[in-house]
């Protein structure tokens, strides 16, 4: 008997990230791959004892099924930082919490995009967003962007000439892949465009809060008026990525549908889980925990470009974060990442993630994204000196 598949598996990828990882879970291997948080700043002994507090005050509660919408004391927890940190003005029922950010991306597809529906997003943009988005089967639009992020006129000529767009798909800070932060003017010219074509906008924000220097941007979501930007959070970055929590705040009409499909899903998040990090609210100190985060994080962006001062050839050129875990490098057009990476950089047991998977429409060959959030500083050092040596090699290669 031939099993037949949904269409829409036919289109389906596997994270070029995720099988990256794969290879690099050999210990001698440097990976500046993942987007993983450094597991030294978990709160672990905290945890031991918020996980306790939960148990002996609300054990039964927090072993039982609960509301869709999640738990109230996180999500007015979660509320409250959002307008603290990026003038919104949100309250808990404006806001669902989700399994991970991840699962709001999958659910934009479902709440949004049918057969050929038109995704417009960054050039380059975050993968996974793109692959949680791809199993509905859109048309994706890349609008070009420069040092500071999606080029708004490009984006108008686009508006201006498709009408099917349903959404926008943007992360405005220290973006994934390409580390690059949206400056004000920008911000303000967006929503000017965005009002004026009533297009949903999905505003990805998992990095925000991990700003190494320069102030702190309002997010689109602040200066939103007519109820079509969707803010997407996550406590991966700063607390724990186990825990699998996110959160997304929007207007009723929309998250009354994402509600609708939360049920259908899952039912709600984990009930304990939740509790558990509420609990982490009322008990310690975040904005410290978050600072301690930066400081640490903010230490080993400097290390990787200062290295990458020293050991990078000529002709490749990368970006200077000032905040988040990525920076993007762009390596002579004809040196191709992928072929440097499996030719010249593993044999080296250095690890990073080729650009191409990046751009929806294809290109970026000869880009890669980096990762400096998890390894100590002398392996940041002794990783860039290898990698250097590999796009050496392979520029000399090319001639």
């Amino acid at each position: 008997m031939a099993i037949k598949f949904a269409e829409r598996t036919e289109h389906l990828e596997g994270s070029a990230i995720r099988e990256l990882l794969k290879l690099t879970q050999k210990p001698e291997v440097i990976s500046f791959a993942g987007g993983l948080p450094a597991p030294e700043l978990f709160p672990v002994k905290e945890m031991i004892e918020v996980s306790k507090a939960v148990l002996e005050e609300k054990g039964q509660a927090a072993m039982q099924y609960s509301t869709t919408e999640g738990d109230p004391n996180l999500r007015a927890h979660l509320a409250k930082r959002m307008n603290d940190k990026l003038n919104t003005n949100v309250t808990a029922d404006d806001l669902l919490i989700t399994n991970g950010s991840q699962q709001i991306l999958d659910f934009l597809g479902k709440v949004f995009l049918d057969k050929d529906d038109i995704v417009l997003c960054e050039s380059p943009s975050y993968l996974g967003a793109l692959n949680a988005f791809k199993a509905y089967q859109p048309k994706f639009i890349d609008v070009p962007t420069d040092e500071d992020g999606m080029i708004m006129e490009e984006l108008e000529k686009i508006l201006a000439e498709n009408e099917n767009v349903k959404f926008i798909y943007v992360i405005p800070d220290f973006q994934n892949p390409s580390g690059r932060t949206w400056p004000l003017e920008r911000r303000k010219k967006f929503m000017e465009i965005i009002n004026k074509y009533e297009i949903p906008v999905a505003e990805d924000n998992p990095y925000g809060e991990l700003r190494f220097e320069g102030e702190f941007l309002p997010s689109l979501k602040s200066m939103d008026t007519k109820g079509l930007v969707m803010f997407l959070g996550t406590l991966s970055k700063i607390l724990c990525p186990g825990y699998r929590l996110g959160y997304l705040a929007a207007s009723p009409e929309i998250l009354q549908k994402f509600n609708v499909i939360k049920q259908g899903a899952d039912l709600q998040a984990s009930t304990i889980s939740q509790m558990e990090m509420a609990k982490f609210f009322d008990m310690y100190d975040v904005d410290a925990h978050v600072k301690k985060i930066r400081e640490v994080y903010g230490h080993r962006r400097t290390v990787m470009m200062d290295a990458m001062k020293e050991y990078f050839p000529e002709g490749v050129t990368w970006t200077y974060p000032n905040g988040g875990l990525f920076t993007w490098v762009i390596l002579p057009e004809n040196i191709n990442a992928t072929e440097l990476q499996k030719e010249k950089a593993l044999p080296r047991n250095v690890a990073f993630v080729p650009g191409a998977p990046f751009f929806p429409n294809g290109g970026g060959e000869n880009t890669f994204r980096m990762n400096y959030s998890c390894m100590p500083d002398e392996k940041i050092i002794e990783g860039i000196k290898s990698l250097g040596e590999a796009i050496k090699e392979a520029i000399a290669d090319a001639k």
